[in-house]
């Protein structure tokens, strides 16, 4: 026996976005969200100037590094004490606990001297053995480099992607949208970085260019939609190109959030293993990164590249001359002026008609007549027209 089943309440609340039933103002109200954005990426680049700058691994600003493993006990303030005491000079100290038994003590750079010293402090505050405190330093330079090939690896995916998205949607309007909704979400993930006090390493890094990707996939997935949309609603006449936009972002809005979620919910996992089981390291900070850019570049697209791409395109003279016919309803009018049109030319189509209709009878007429039999003469009439021919 056949039983009708009811779809969810996710299910109908994406099959009334599709429909149109339900509708969010993406577009009605871009002004707002372009200007919640703009506020946004302001406060993510003041927070690190007035924070006093990023969290930088020891990747990027240098500096000797302990890791002490196998530890009878994983308190930070025993490291702290070591270094102060063995290495009176060492600035910028972070003693952290980065797994269960570890302990790592980073500072600036030490001497020789400094480094064997602090090494057998650790060994004997921690009661470990000699293999299991590891020493090691990163110069400046190295971190240099490593920021530099990171800024002009960021610069080349831009213009990269700026050109590739220009040739898919042949307009460089949704492209320009596009790298916008990037850059507001490598802006504001940068920022709450800065704002938590999470840690820049070369991993993060990693993250960061890998996020511009998943931005880019995004807005492909809402521009697609938006062009299908809107390739003939310069024809319609009951709807305008600011509505097809807004219903194309509605339409994408339930695929953006499983998007979102099936990129979160790995990404977490691998997060939540890095961070409370193995410890800090590189995959913890490579999945965070990923973490705070999934998120924030749905909201990238949702709020940024669409209602830019809007703005641009809504200034257009024709869009503007379309969009007032429909609202003020003249093209009412043309459909009356049409169907009067229509009627008055329908008048001489019947006439003609009628007379074609005329011309048929009488030319049925003339074909019966001629398919009649002629009447029999008198065979003398016969045989006198016989010989005229004959004589003739």
């Amino acid at each position: 026996m056949a039983t009708d089943v009811k779809p969810n309440a996710f299910a109908r609340f994406g099959n009334d976005l599709h429909s149109g039933a339900r509708s969010y103002p993406f577009v009605g109200k871009r002004r707002l969200w372009l200007l919640l954005a703009a506020v946004l990426m302001a406060v993510s680049v003041l927070i690190p100037a007035v924070g006093g700058g990023f969290n930088l691994g020891i990747d990027f600003r240098g500096g000797s590094e302990f890791v002490v493993s196998k530890t009878a006990h994983v308190d930070t303030a025993t490291g702290e004490r070591i270094i102060h005491e063995k290495a009176k000079d060492a600035s910028d100290v972070r003693v952290t606990n980065i797994a269960p038994g570890t302990i790592r003590a980073q500072m600036s750079k030490l001497s020789d001297d400094e480094t064997l010293q602090v090494k057998a402090a650790l060994q004997e505050g921690y009661g470990v053995s000699e293999n299991d405190v590891t020493s090691s330093f990163v110069g400046p330079t190295w971190g240099a480099d490593v920021t530099r090939q990171a800024f002009w690896g960021l610069v080349a995916f831009v213009v990269l992607a700026l050109i590739g998205m220009a040739f898919y949607f042949r307009t460089w309007k949704m492209s320009l949208a596009s790298i916008a909704g990037l850059f507001f979400t490598v802006v504001v993930t940068v920022g709450l970085y800065a704002a938590f006090g999470f840690e820049i390493t070369p991993s993060a890094i990693i993250g960061f260019l890998t996020i511009l990707s998943y931005s880019l996939y995004d807005s492909v997935v809402v521009f697609d939609k938006i062009r299908e949309n809107t390739e003939d609603v310069l024809e319609r006449r009951d709807t305008t190109f600011a509505e097809q936009i807004n219903l194309a972002v509605n339409q994408t809005l339930v695929r953006s959030i499983n998007t979102a979620i099936v990129g979160v919910l790995p990404v977490g996992a691998i997060l939540f293993i890095g961070a409370f089981i193995l410890g800090a390291g590189t995959l913890q900070d490579l999945s965070l990164s990923l973490f705070v850019g999934i998120l924030v570049g749905m909201f990238g697209t949702l709020f940024v590249s669409a209602p830019l791409y809007a703005s641009l395109r809504l200034g257009e003279a024709q869009i503007r001359e379309h969009t007032a016919k429909v609202e003020s309803g003249n093209f009412k009018d043309a459909e009356v002026a049409d169907e009067a049109e229509g009627d008055s030319s329908e008048e001489p189509a019947e006439a003609e008609k009628a007379a074609k209709s005329e011309g048929s009878a009488d030319k049925a007429t003339e074909d019966e007549k001629a398919t009649e039999k002629p009447a029999k003469k008198p065979a003398r009439a016969t045989i006198e027209i016989h010989r005229v021919n004959l004589n003739g």
